[in-house]
C-alpha cells in the first residue's frame, strides 16, 4: 500500500462496480468478435474470472476498506494542511478499520450476495466442494471455508492497519501534534502544553530532567503574553514567523527553551511546512497515470518539483557534467 495512491484505486474499484455489466457486455462482444483467437480467448478468460464468486467478494471487500482511508487520503493532500485534524482523523481511520474487522463482515456478505444476484452470479456455499466446470480450474476442487474468509478479510483489514501504524507511529504522532502545538495560527488555537513537553522528551540531548521543568513553567507565561490583543504575535502564521519575531524583539533570550524547541521544530523533515508542500504536490507528481509509481522514485520526484527554484538555479551544464562522470560513456553528452 505504500507505493499505491489510494484514491486512484477507490475510483477504479467503485467505478468498476457500477460499471460491471457493461464491462461484462464488453468481454463478452469481444469474446465472440475478437479480430484472432488470442484476442477472444483473453475476453473469454476474463469473463469467467470477473463473473467468479472470490473476484466479486475481493471486490467489495477492498470497496469497503478503501472508502474508510479516501477521507484520510483527501485530507493528507489538501493544501490547506491542518495537522491536528489530520492527526484526529488518522486515529479515527484507525477506529473505523478496527470496527470493521470487529463487526462488519455480515454486511460484507450482504452486499456480495446481492451484487451476485443481481448480475447471475452463483453464490457458494460455506463449507461445500465445488468442480468448477470448464475453466482455467476444470480440474480443481474448492472447499469455501467460512473460517477462510473471515481470515482474509481479517488480513486485508490488518494490513491496512499495519501501514497506517508504519507511517503515523507514536512518536511522528508526538512529533506532529507538538510542532502543531507551537504554531501560532489563529492566535495560538491549537496550543496544547501537554503535547509541547512530549514533543521536547523526545529531544534528550538537548532538555535535561530539570530543563523539562524549567520549559513547563517558561511555557504559561510564554502563552499568556503572545495571546494578549493587539500585540507583535498576533496575525502571525507559521513557525517561521514565530521565529523570527522572537528574534526581533529579543524575546528568544526571554523564552530560551521555547525558542529552541521552535528552531528544532523547523529543522525536522517533517514540518508542518514541508509536510504542506509534500502531499500538496503529490496529487501532481503521483496522479492516475502514474499511480504505481515507488517510493524512492516518487521522493526523488517530489525533492525536484518541491524544490524547484533551487533545482533552477542549477546550470545545465553542471548537471551534464556530473552524470558524464558517473560513468564511462560511448559518446560526450
Amino acid at each position: 500500500m505504500g507505493d499505491t495512491h489510494w484514491s486512484s484505486h477507490f475510483k477504479t474499484v467503485r467505478n468498476f462496480i457500477s460499471l460491471f455489466s457493461s464491462i461484462i457486455h464488453v468481454l463478452g462482444v469481444l469474446a465472440k468478435e475478437g479480430s484472432n483467437y488470442q484476442e477472444r480467448s483473453l475476453a473469454k478468460f476474463l469473463v469467467d474470472d470477473i463473473k467468479y464468486y472470490e473476484f466479486v467478494y475481493t471486490l467489495h471487500l477492498m470497496l469497503k476498506v478503501l472508502a474508510i482511508i479516501h477521507d484520510l487520503n483527501m485530507a493528507l493532500q489538501r493544501k490547506d494542511q491542518d495537522i491536528v485534524s489530520v492527526m484526529n482523523l488518522v486515529g479515527f481511520t484507525k477506529r473505523q478499520l478496527q470496527s470493521m474487522r470487529e463487526s462488519k463482515w455480515d454486511s460484507l456478505v450482504k452486499d456480495v450476495s446481492s451484487f451476485c444476484v443481481k448480475h447471475d452470479i452463483v453464490i457458494l456455499e460455506m463449507d461445500k466442494n465445488y468442480a468448477l466446470g470448464k475453466s482455467k480450474r476444470k480440474s480443481s476442487s474448492v472447499k469455501y471455508s467460512h473460517n477462510l474468509r473471515v481470515e482474509v478479510f481479517n488480513t486485508v483489514i490488518d494490513l491496512q492497519l499495519a501501514e497506517l501504524n508504519n507511517r503515523f507511529d507514536e512518536v511522528n504522532t508526538d512529533l506532529l501534534l507538538g510542532m502543531a502545538s507551537l504554531s501560532p495560527d489563529n492566535s495560538f488555537a491549537n496550543y496544547d502544553k501537554e503535547r509541547i513537553m512530549k514533543l521536547a522528551t523526545h529531544y534528550r540531548d538537548e532538555f535535561s530532567v530539570s530543563m523539562l521543568e524549567d520549559l513547563s513553567f517558561e511555557l504559561g507565561n510564554y502563552i499568556d503574553y503572545v495571546r494578549e490583543v493587539n500585540n507583535v504575535f498576533s496575525n502571525l502564521k507559521r513557525l517561521e514567523d514565530l521565529s523570527e519575531t522572537l528574534v526581533k524583539i529579543n524575546f528568544h533570550k526571554t523564552w530560551k527553551l521555547v525558542y529552541l524547541l521552535v528552531k528544532l521544530s523547523l529543522i525536522l523533515p517533517v514540518a508542518t511546512a514541508t509536510m504542506e508542500r509534500a502531499f500538496s504536490s503529490m496529487k501532481y507528481i503521483k496522479n492516475d497515470l502514474r499511480s504505481r509509481i515507488g517510493d524512492e522514485f516518487l521522493n526523488d520526484c517530489l525533492v525536484c518539483y518541491i524544490e524547484n527554484e533551487v533545482f533552477e538555479s542549477v546550470p545545465n551544464e553542471a548537471i551534464i557534467d556530473r552524470f558524464q562522470k558517473m560513468a564511462v560513456r560511448r559518446v560526450q553528452l
